[in-house]
Order: C-alpha cells, then sequence, then structure tokens
C-alpha cells in the first residue's frame, strides 16, 4: 500500500482549505453538487428516514425529488461531501454496523434515465460496502423441471456459499408454503408501487399472477458473504439479462416434453385446465431458452444426480468442500465522528474516541474502487485505521 502520509487531522485541516469548504455536518446538511443545490436531512416519511430536497433552479424554488432504493435511517446528525459531479457522501454519525457510509446519487445514468421517465427530479440512494461479491447465479426452466430441487441440493451442500434469493409473488400461499422463506407474499397494487418505484430486478406476469425479484433481496444475500441464487422463469432472466446485473444464466431443460408432462402430473397439486397451461408456457420457454445471447448454459436434467454433477462443475464445485469456505467478516460500525475530510479519492475520518494510548481515533475511508450503485449497493471500498503517528494500521476487515 506504500508509506503513510507524515500529516495527522490538524495537517489537513491547515492544508486543503479547498477540499474541506466541501464537507458539512448536522442534523441538516446542505450541499452543492455542480449548479444545484442539496438539502440532506430531517424526517423523509413516516418510516423516520433521512429527507432530501432540492433547489429548482428553473422555478427558483425548493422541491422534494422521487427518491429511489432504500433510505437510510435518521440519525443524531451525520456529515456530508460530494464525491464528485454524480453522487454525494454521507456518513451518519455514531450509527450501528453497515449502516454508517450511504451514497446520494444525483447525476448518475439511473437517475437521468429515472428523471426522463417520470418527468421529475430524482435522486437515488445507495448503502456503502466494503469487499465485492460473487457472480449471481440465474436458474431457469419450465415448471416441472426439477430446478427447485437442483437449487435445494446445491444449498444443503454448500449452505455457507450460497444464499436463495426470496421472490415476491401476488398468488396465494400454497400448504406448508412461508412468507419470507419460500416467497414474500404480497398483493397486487403494492407490488405494482413497488415496481414503479424501481425496487425491482426483474418482474413478470406468470400464470395470471405477478412475480418478481427485488434488488434488496439479492444484496441481503451479498451482504452475508454469499453467492446469490435467483429462481425465476425465461421472462425474468431476459430482464436480468438486460440489466445492469453481472450473472451466470442457466436454463435447466427436460429430456423430452412428454417427460415434463408426466411430472407435472406426478405433483397433485394443479388442475387439468392448469397444467395445460403450464404446459403451453413450457414450450415457449423452451423456444425461447435456444436462442442465441440469454443462457450461458442448458443442463438436460434427464437423472437428478448426473444433472446436478454437471452444474457444480459449472460452478466450478467439483472438488470444493463447503467448510473451507471463508465465512463473512464482522461488520463494523464507525465510532463518533468528530472531523471528515477528503483528499483525492480518500476521506479521512476523526472520531472523538480515544483508544488505550489517548491518542485519536482516525481511519481513512478509499471509495477509489467503488463499483454498483443505486438501486442496490456500492461495493469495493475499503476502511482502515490510521496510528497516531503516521502509520497504517492492518485494514479494518469489513464494512457491510
Amino acid at each position: 500500500m506504500g508509506e503513510a502520509p507524515a500529516f495527522l487531522f490538524d495537517d489537513l485541516q491547515n492544508g486543503y482549505e479547498n477540499e474541506l469548504d466541501l464537507v458539512c455536518s448536522g442534523k441538516e446538511t446542505t450541499i452543492v453538487v455542480g449548479k444545484t443545490k442539496y438539502v440532506i436531512g430531517g424526517y423523509d416519511d413516516s418510516a423516520l428516514s433521512l429527507g432530501v430536497k432540492v433547489f429548482d433552479n428553473s422555478i427558483g424554488k425548493w422541491v422534494y425529488p422521487k427518491v429511489l432504493g432504500t433510505k437510510p435511517t435518521v440519525s443524531s446528525d451525520h456529515w456530508a461531501l460530494p464525491l464528485c459531479e454524480d453522487r454525494i457522501l454521507v456518513i451518519k454519525n455514531g450509527s450501528t454496523a453497515g449502516d454508517s457510509i450511504w451514497f446520494l446519487e444525483v447525476d448518475t445514468p439511473i437517475v437521468r434515465q429515472q428523471s426522463k421517465v417520470l418527468g421529475s427530479k430524482v435522486v437515488a440512494w445507495s448503502k456503502g460496502v466494503k469487499g465485492y461479491a460473487g457472480k449471481p447465479i440465474i436458474i431457469s426452466g419450465p415448471s416441472g423441471v426439477g430446478k427447485g430441487t437442483l437449487i435445494a441440493k446445491l444449498m444443503k451442500e454448500f449452505p455457507s456459499m450460497f444464499g436463495f434469493s426470496v421472490s415476491h409473488t401476488t398468488r396465494a400461499p400454497r400448504v406448508k408454503e412461508t412468507d419470507g422463506v419460500h416467497y414474500h407474499f404480497t398483493n397486487h397494487s403494492v407490488m405494482e408501487q413497488e415496481i414503479k418505484d424501481g425496487k425491482f430486478l426483474e418482474f413478470a406476469s406468470v400464470h395470471g399472477n405477478l412475480y418478481g425479484t427485488s434488488i434488496e433481496a439479492v444484496e441481503v444475500v451479498a451482504d452475508a458473504g454469499k453467492r446469490c441464487i435467483l429462481d425465476i422463469d425465461v421472462q425474468g432472466a431476459r430482464s436480468v439479462r438486460a440489466s445492469s446485473l453481472d450473472a451466470i444464466f442457466i436454463f435447466i431443460c427436460p429430456p423430452s416434453f412428454e417427460e415434463l408432462e408426466k411430472r407435472l402430473r406426478s405433483r397433485g397439486s394443479e388442475t387439468e385446465e392448469q397444467i395445460q397451461k403450464r404446459l403451453r408456457n413450457a414450450k415457449g420457454e423452451l423456444d425461447q431458452a435456444r436462442l442465441p445471447g440469454l443462457f450461458d448454459h442448458i443442463l438436460v436434467n434427464d437423472d437428478l444426480e448426473t444433472c446436478y454433477k454437471s452444474l457444480k462443475n459449472l460452478l466450478g464445485l467439483h472438488d470444493f468442500a463447503d467448510n473451507t469456505y471463508e465465512s463473512v467478516p464482522k461488520k463494523f460500525g464507525l465510532p463518533l465522528v468528530h472531523s471528515v475530510s477528503k483528499v483525492g479519492s480518500e476521506i479521512y475520518i476523526n472520531s472523538g474516541a480515544a483508544d488505550l494510548q489517548n491518542a485519536k481515533n482516525s481511519f481513512v475511508l478509499d471509495v477509489s474502487s467503488r463499483k454498483g450503485g443505486a438501486p442496490g449497493r456500492t461495493r469495493g471500498l475499503d476502511l482502515y485505521p490510521i496510528c497516531p503517528f503516521g502509520g497504517f494500521a492492518d485494514r479494518i476487515e469489513d464494512l457491510s
């Protein structure tokens, strides 16, 4: 990492006045990005999340923009500073582990796109997380093909490596299905509104009901240090392929159409009308799956164990033991922040807390390798402490 700078926070405050002028703190902060003024703070709604308002130069008034992404809850106070022309870094003071670092995007591609669609001002929140996540795995296939069984085997053999993304649906729960485990069961109007709010990675109308994968459902799995598995239909896979999500796409198909019908009937959970509808949908899905550019791999589930072995080989797991997988490190929460300063892509954070030698507790937040962003997480952050006399201590293991 190289030599640590010889200066400490007092030197920063004396030598980088132009940078420091951009930083402000309080329960309500005012930040100028480009020619636009933003105020962050106060209560946004009944959920007590941080509010945002923007000064619209064209009408000379403050307006409340449409806010995308998961909103941070209010704190005693916070620090805010612009990182560049498209986003603002917000550090919540005295927050709990995993809730310290946030980004308010004000002119990123998703903000510009949604602003054009909605015809109004838009901003988007994204929580900052240390490190990167493994590629999500998209597994698709017609009803009755056995993809659920394959995923269950993968989860059982590698419980600490993979996490199953829980989808949303407007259909009624079946016998023994649990809300939040098998699906997030919701009603049609609520899910439609959340789709309009940009909270879903993909969604589709299947068999007369809405199904979808929320962005938060995928991010929660990655936050736990696991690779996310998404069990979605072909229509949903096409939507994900068109999104910014970098994933592996796998399609599971039956050995024959006759075998698929046999498996559907053996379940005994659907009427004849429902079976015929699923078979019609299956024909379309099988045709689409073979189109170039949609799926990376196609596996035939003729024999379950053989297909499962092929799936593990695709994921590089043929010689892998789950007990060798490194668990996710503990989350880290910043202590009470006393001052913040910015030099290049590094944010210097000084806490009023003292260590055993009564020295200042100082940290560096490096955002130079950040990836992702709203409406999901901003990953790739690095946070590490500075020793009192100019040396860097070991980097903090996790910020998520």
